[in-house]
């Protein structure tokens, strides 16, 4: 198999092998990179249902990152896919509701993130080590809750790495806020913005593109790298589980070979859905792809008439980590549709960036029809969630409930029965408030802890080790700073 190259979304940067893309993060051009064709599975799917998830995950990512030898390769995959995660099969599925949700929170943050950010920094010191880097990477990271906390546990205390994480202050569960803020290692730091994760996402942007910050990091010798969904290194190994779950489904006789299943998930950087995509242009059976929005519907309302447009209110949900309008990783969906024209996506995106709306073609919008868009309210996301759980006894995150409720309203309009994998992102205690109040619908007291022990005496889920530890862990980080100070506050920690 000839070994794949990469290149820019927006056309400038090409023939970057998968490692150098890895530690790059973002082309030089601003656009984020894409395989230059779309590999093929080479094994049945019969074939995969015998597999593992560490087998899953090296049949997958020998596809796209070619340039790993084999035994490096299952070298990263045997460090990140151990006894972090509290259960044997990685990703469990779970029948429910007339759906399989696809748990993919049981790592050692919670949250669907740990999948691929367990892996990255071990792809990224064997990266770094393949292209004799010499400089410390630093890490750096816009986190709308999760990715934050997961990159830094990944991180913390890796050699030749720092990691330092921007997050909106008041816009995370105090769960999610508590994780990182207390997170250990003498290479990470965190810093609340006074911004929303939009805010966050385009400032550090703004420094992967600031050349002359670039050049005196590099004079001390650091070089930036990010742990964002944007990077090839997190996209490749979060198709690993949408192959696993097709494998799993037929392995225990819930389809036959070669039917079809939906997707279902919950969205906000696209980054989660497109991996899903992948897996079905690697040869996975899947059929549709439901994007599930919350009240921020800026993807809802793309897919429905083809125009792109953050120019609207920005809303706080409790489902925060889609609480979103720059949907970053959605430009590789659009590059695709344009047939892989890197001049074409970089015009749309510089209309995003000037007018804060683009619309695509018609041509465009028809190779978009494997999506489909969806949105659930507040309250009906609550619905959801007490729904099921009187119904099933299943308790979800309020992000699985904007899944759950999208996916039931879609099955009702469209009277298609397909059977259907939701992606279920996070542990319901990572949101522990929400999910109690949806669940009981009474005021709730001030103790985030007191909820917590509320809500494992009505689901009897056992507290993950991840929340018991914030119990009494100590605040480490207090760093705050204004949106237009974040290049600065980096320079501080760094001492440049």
């Amino acid at each position: 198999m000839m070994d794949i190259s990469y290149r820019s979304t927006r056309g400038r940067e090409r023939d970057v092998t998968a490692s150098q893309a890895i530690l790059k993060g973002l082309a030089c051009d601003g656009g984020l990179f894409m395989p230059d064709r779309m590999p093929k599975l080479n094994l049945t799917m019969e074939e995969l249902a015998k597999k593992t998830y560490q087998e899953t995950a090296y049949e997958v990512m020998k596809l796209f990152l070619t340039d790993f030898t084999e035994q490096e390769l299952k070298e990263c995959i045997g460090r990140a896919y151990d006894d972090k995660f509290d259960t044997e099969v990685i990703a469990p599925l779970v029948k429910a509701d007339g759906a399989y949700y696809l748990e993919l929170f049981h790592g050692s943050t919670i949250a669907f993130k740990d999948m691929a950010l367990s892996i990255l920094p071990h792809l990224m010191t064997t990266a770094a080590g393949k292209n004799h880097m010499e400089q410390e990477i630093v890490i750096l990271t816009a986190t709308s809750g999760d990715t934050g906390k997961a990159a830094m546990a990944g991180f913390a205390d890796v050699p030749g790495t720092r990691i330092i994480v921007f997050y909106p202050k008041g816009g995370v569960s105090r769960v999610q806020e508590l994780q990182m803020v207390t997170q250990k290692g003498d290479n990470t730091a965190v810093v609340s913005i006074h911004g929303n994760f939009d805010d966050a996402q385009t400032g550090v942007k703004q420094i992967f593109a600031d050349r002359e910050f670039g050049r005196r990091l590099a004079e001390r010798g650091f070089v930036l790298s990010s742990a964002n969904s944007i990077n090839i290194g997190r996209l490749v190994p979060q198709i690993v589980y949408y192959a696993y779950a097709y494998g799993q489904l037929l392995a225990h006789g819930e389809i036959s070979d070669g039917e079809k299943i939906h997707v279902t998930v919950p969205t906000g950087n696209f980054g989660n859905i497109l991996a899903a995509y992948f897996a079905k242009q690697i040869g996975v059976p899947i059929d549709r792809l439901i994007c599930a929005s919350n009240d921020n519907r800026v993807l809802y309302d793309f897919f429905r008439n083809g125009t792109y447009d953050r120019k609207r209110d920005f809303i706080l949900t409790i489902s925060p980590s889609m609480d979103i309008l720059i949907s970053s990783n959605l430009e590789r969906l659009v590059y695709i549709s344009t047939g892989c024209d890197g001049e074409k996506t970089a015009a749309l995106m510089a209309d995003l960036a000037e007018t804060g709306a683009y619309t695509v073609s018609k041509d465009m919008k028809e190779r978009m029809t494997d999506f489909i868009g969806g949105f659930a309210t507040e309250e009906e996301d609550r619905d959801a969630i007490r729904r099921v759980y009187k119904d099933t006894g299943y308790v979800m995150d309020t992000h699985t409930g904007v899944a759950s409720a999208v996916y039931k309203k879609y099955r009702a309009d469209s009277k298609d029965e397909t059977k259907t994998v939701i992606a279920s992102t996070a542990s319901p205690y990572k949101f522990s408030r929400s999910v109690m109040e949806a669940l009981k619908g009474t005021e709730l007291p001030d103790d985030e802890f007191a909820i917590i022990d509320s809500l494992h005496a009505v689901s009897g889920v056992t507290i993950p080790k991840a929340v018991e530890e914030i119990r009494s862990a100590q605040v480490r980080h207090h760093r705050e700073c204004g949106v237009g100070d974040m290049e600065a506050v980096i320079a501080g920690i760094l001492g440049v």
